[in-house]
């Protein structure tokens, strides 16, 4: 394993508690790089439009930040995940009260909530929990691939990608790359294993 692989798994357990540390640029970053596309992809399919999307996910991170120095994580409890889901919820309420309101300017902070995911108006009949689940886990599989091409040879990943993600016959694949479909198999089987560990590492101790 690479140094890179080496530090996934410690950064994924500790993760939440280097975030209370407001001047940890990297796991800010590692958490901004892991979760604003879940955050963006549940907003716009939540019916809000590019700019209430991302008023959304910079909303939600900036109350995660304002949060964690005080909070304590007890999966016991609760999840992570359920936790950011209900702060994602009360954002995405917030600008659908924006649309409704002339010249609204109402802030985050300044509105008082609820836990219950039916005070998010749902004009369009969606289910924002199934949304939520379903870009929790496409985010989770970005996420995953995103690392692994950080570990694999260049070719490796796109023998991975041809093969696997496109689909394309394995014959089609080794002659486009002009390898052996041995080699394709051996990226299939490396490549898969790679991922399916960093997809681990990802849900530990955050679902």
């Amino acid at each position: 394993m690479n140094e890179r692989g080496q530090e996934l798994l410690p950064t994924r357990q500790s993760l939440l508690e280097r975030l209370k540390r407001w001047d940890d640029q990297e796991s800010w970053r590692d958490f901004f790089d892991t979760y604003s596309g879940l955050l963006y992809g549940t907003a716009v399919r939540s019916g809000l439009t590019d700019v209430e999307a991302q008023d959304v996910v910079q909303d939600t991170v900036i109350a995660v930040a304002k949060k964690m120095g005080s909070f304590t994580y007890n999966p016991a409890v609760d999840s992570f995940k359920g936790y950011l889901l209900y702060l994602t919820r009360k954002r995405i309420a917030l600008e659908y009260r924006k649309r409704g309101r002339a010249g609204g300017t109402a802030h985050p902070e300044t509105v008082e909530w609820t836990a219950k995911i039916e005070d998010v108006p749902d004009p369009g009949g969606v289910n924002l929990e199934a949304i939520w689940e379903e870009e929790w886990k496409r985010n989770l599989w970005d996420s995953a691939l995103s690392r692994v091409k950080e570990q694999v040879a260049l070719k490796q990943f796109q023998l991975f990608d041809l093969y696997v993600l496109k689909e394309r016959p394995a014959l089609e694949v080794a002659q486009a790359l002009g390898v052996t479909v041995a080699q394709v198999y051996l990226a299939k089987h490396r490549v898969s294993a790679l991922v399916k560990k960093e997809l681990s590492q990802l849900k530990a101790g955050l679902e």
